[in-house]
């Protein structure tokens, strides 16, 4: 069985192309998901095709950046894919881990990946620096329900952990919260 996988990392953007080209290739399931390929968690659909896959089926994507973003997690889903006799390929690259080729360029490719994202991290970094040396960077809005919710809690007398659960943020959130609003500390 040939499993199609396909991601984006936004919601603006479409999994459409991938789809086509997965079934064009021979993928008779295809499963799409927009969300991050930075680490494993919340890749549900993912998820859901290794625990189906089976000796000789194959898990096909577009491209190892679909998959992937670091080499950590390439190298844990070839592992896992390894472990039930399963392999990998990617239609858009030389990837097919059936092979000794296919298998060394895919650990090239895993690291130019993770370069990448590391080089596209580091220039967003200093966009933002340069931004806030401007004064044209404040940083994201708040959230103003949930600054809300915040300060109504905190009238309650609840603290810091009650807060954080019932309005399911971190506490280091809500004490952020509190410092910029001047609402500050007794939580």
């Amino acid at each position: 069985m040939i499993y199609g996988y396909a991601r984006v990392s936004t919601t603006d953007q479409s999994t459409e192309i991938q789809e086509k080209a997965l079934r064009d290739a021979g993928a008779e399931l295809v499963r799409s998901e927009r969300v991050s390929a930075t680490s494993r968690a919340g890749r549900t659909e993912l998820e859901t095709l290794l625990a189906f896959m089976r000796a000789g089926d194959i898990l096909l994507v577009t491209r190892i950046d679909r998959l992937a973003r670091s080499v950590h997690d390439l190298t844990s889903i070839v592992a896992e894919l390894e472990k039930k006799g399963s392999f990998l390929r990617a239609t858009e690259q030389p990837v097919d881990t059936s092979s000794p080729a296919g298998r060394a360029f895919l650990q090239m490719m895993g690291v130019f990946a993770e370069l990448e994202t590391a080089i596209r991290a580091e220039r967003q970094a200093e966009g933002i620096a340069k931004a806030k040396r401007a004064g044209k960077y404040k940083g994201r809005p708040a959230d103003m329900p949930m600054v809300e919710r915040v300060f109504n809690l905190k009238a309650q007398g609840l603290g810091a952990t009650e807060i954080a659960r019932a309005a399911g943020i971190t506490r280091a959130h809500v004490y952020r919260v509190l410092a910029r609003q001047g609402g500050l500390l007794a939580a």
